[in-house]
């Protein structure tokens, strides 16, 4: 490694060449910041029409057209030299900056490592008018359209060391189509076309926010999100959020806007992670768009020379706005929720064109069986094991259970008749509607139910003592009851917590025998110097003897789960994390291994009127369509779909 020279040199200005390329190491790392510097300033001059040509990934070429304001020719020069701008005159704009580009040295640093020719005509112009190279270059007279035309080519012609960190083609074209693809996500009013080497790659007409994100992010998004449109004093949030079941394994389907500008702030991605932390397991990473609006004076985008980062003067109250406005928009994803049920297996899904139909059950919907499949369906589990809410004997048509209540079969019966012509037709009012629970006659003022009634239907059967088959409007419902479940409980004991936290009693179960277990001393140690907080969780765990530990009482809601197990991860995440930790940072982990321990698990035998009770709870839970780790409670299959198995009206 060479020694720096440390002969002293007499203080100098640098030439302005050199400073722009100083400052183009900053602002123009690589072609994609050409793209979306040149794509800023289109948009701040009122352009709805862009086009970006793209040659060799960018380094060859970069022509962006617009049909904004223009440049009149007098400025044509000023546009291409250094803090020259049209955005900023005073440090009172510099301090309410509402365009997206506005530090004046964009083109100038483009201008010294590539060559630049910059076309423009002003509407009140009978041509246009051009200048090459940089701002000593001369202005002449040109053709083309309203609006401006920049190209960049040769980039890093002059400065070979900086051309050789660049990577290949298709990666430089890659990061490009990205920057295009961001601005144009937040700018539906504004039509998009990129070509690569002549090559039309995307196209995006005007349209609406929905449609647009559909377009660049695809079906798969535009079909599990949510609708997001919030407001508080000068904040607004709109856009849409994915719902858990859209994660990625990737954080690339994240789009954050502030005021229009797409950054990457530490602040606001922890915001709507934090949303999404009871809903979403830890190593996946959601889908989002999203907008955040405020008054330009609140927010400084002058931190970073590619303005990709900002900083909030209240960044406190932003970020509990904008985690409290997309965690109330996941709460409804429930069954009740409008616009929040999962996407329906359709017609086209079911079965591929000529595929037979024993090829069905191979699909990859039958993969082994899991362990505790084994056991046979009629073998019942041990008598002591009965979780909430589904006691024995409990009357499940008695609302003091709180376990939901048994529905009428005139209103089960009412799901047969429709109001779809290609459907049979309704039974009439002699007819008979045969349930689980009974045949009763329908009523002559029966009204064919509609999704909002009990859009999870009723149920008709378990299969393989896993999965719950439900009857609605629209078809079969398949429902996991131990996610489910575990979703339900879940909530339950969250709502339990933050009761108690507002001078609620937690309730509690008392043991009348209480449960006895070794343990270790550091378990014994962990339950006497944490006493506190397992009281505040609900536990109260003694130590009879240096070996031995009893727990007396539990959550109320937990009483039929194994206290013991219970006990043993309590102690594990308390003496991991530390009493605070596990009632704040933790908790959320803490509460999801409780409620998985008690929740139903898979070939507990239930009754119709049990599964029924399970639909509706889970019609009023928040949150409900997903278990904790963001997978899936439950499935729609279309009758369509159906049909289409059985090759109905073919």
């Amino acid at each position: 490694m060479n020694a720096p020279d440390l002969t002293r040199r007499p203080i100098q200005q640098l030439p302005d060449q050199l400073i722009s390329q100083i400052a183009a190491g900053e602002v123009v790392e690589r072609p994609s910041a050409v793209v979306k510097e040149l794509l800023e300033n289109a948009l701040d001059a009122g352009a709805t029409q862009i086009t970006v040509r793209l040659e060799e990934g960018g380094v060859k070429r970069i022509a962006i057209t617009d049909n904004g304001r223009g440049i009149p020719p007098e400025e044509l020069p000023l546009a291409l030299s250094r803090h020259a701008t049209s955005k900023i005159a005073s440090l009172k704009d510099l301090e309410n900056v509402g365009t997206l580009g506005f530090r004046g040295e964009a083109l100038a640093s483009i201008a010294s490592v590539a060559a630049v020719r910059v076309t423009s005509r002003t509407p009140d112009s009978p041509h246009a008018f051009e200048i090459v190279g940089s701002h000593e270059g001369t202005v002449a007279p040109s053709s083309g359209a309203f609006g401006t035309t920049i190209d960049v080519q040769d980039l890093y012609f002059n400065t070979p060391a900086r051309r050789k960190f660049l990577k290949s083609e298709q990666t430089e074209y890659g990061h490009c189509a990205e920057v295009v693809r961001r601005i144009a996500l937040s700018r539906p009013d504004v039509s998009f076309s990129l070509s690569h080497n002549g090559r039309t790659i995307d196209h995006w007409n005007i349209s609406e926010d929905a449609k647009r994100s559909a377009q660049i992010l695809g079906s798969d998004f535009a079909e599990a999100r949510l609708v997001l449109d919030e407001s508080a004093g000068p904040l607004r949030l709109h856009g849409y959020v994915g719902l858990p079941t859209a994660s990625k394994a990737r954080a690339d389907g994240q789009f954050f806007y502030v005021n229009g500008r797409f950054v990457r702030d530490k602040v606001l991605v922890h915001a709507v992670r934090a949303a999404y932390q009871d809903v979403l397991h830890g190593d996946r990473f959601p889908c989002y768009v999203l907008s955040l609006d405020l008054d330009p004076a609140l927010v400084d985008v002058n931190v970073h020379p590619s303005k990709i980062e900002v900083r909030f003067r209240d960044s406190r109250a932003v970020h509990q706005f904008v985690f409290h406005a997309v965690q109330r928009t996941l709460a409804q994803t429930s069954a009740t929720a409008h616009g929040s049920v999962p996407a329906p297996i359709t017609a086209a899904e079911v079965r591929p064109s000529g595929t037979p139909l024993w090829q069905l059950s191979q699909s990859p919907a039958q993969a082994p069986m899991r362990p505790h499949q084994q056991t046979s369906f009629g073998t019942q589990l041990s008598p002591t094991f009965s979780p909430s809410p589904f006691a024995p004997g409990s009357r499940w048509d008695d609302p003091s259970t709180g376990g939901g209540v048994a529905q009428r079969t005139e209103a089960y019966g009412a799901l047969f008749a429709s109001n779809d012509s290609d459907r049979a037709a309704a039974p009439s009012v002699q007819e008979t509607s045969t349930s689980a629970m009974g045949a009763v006659p329908l009523s002559a003022s029966e009204r064919p139910l509609s999704n909002d009634d009990f859009p999870l239907g009723f149920a008709l059967a378990q299969l393989h003592g896993i999965y719950i088959l439900a009857q609605n409007t629209r078809g079969l419902v398949l429902v996991d009851m131990h996610a489910a479940h575990e979703r339900i409980l879940y909530e339950q004991i969250k709502n339990a917590l933050d009761a108690q936290a507002q001078g609620q009693e937690m309730q509690v179960q008392s043991m009348l025998i209480p449960v006895t277990f070794y343990a270790d001393a550091i378990e014994v140690a962990t339950a006497q110097d944490h006493a506190d907080t397992l009281k505040t969780l609900g536990f109260d765990i003694a130590a009879l003897s240096p070996t031995t530990l009893a727990v007396r009482s539990v959550p109320t809601l937990l009483k039929n789960a194994d206290a013991q197990t219970l006990a043993r991860d309590v102690l594990r995440d308390v003496r991991e994390y530390g009493g605070s930790r596990v009632l704040i940072e933790r908790r959320n982990e803490l509460l999801g291994t409780l409620a998985c321990h008690t929740a139903v698990r898979a070939n507990r035998i239930l009754t119709v009127p049990e599964m029924n009770a399970l639909l509706r709870q889970m019609e009023s839970t928040e949150r409900a369509d997903q278990c904790n780790h963001g997978r899936p409670t439950w499935v729609q299959l279309e009758i369509s779909a159906l049909d289409k198995l059985f090759l109905r009206g073919q």
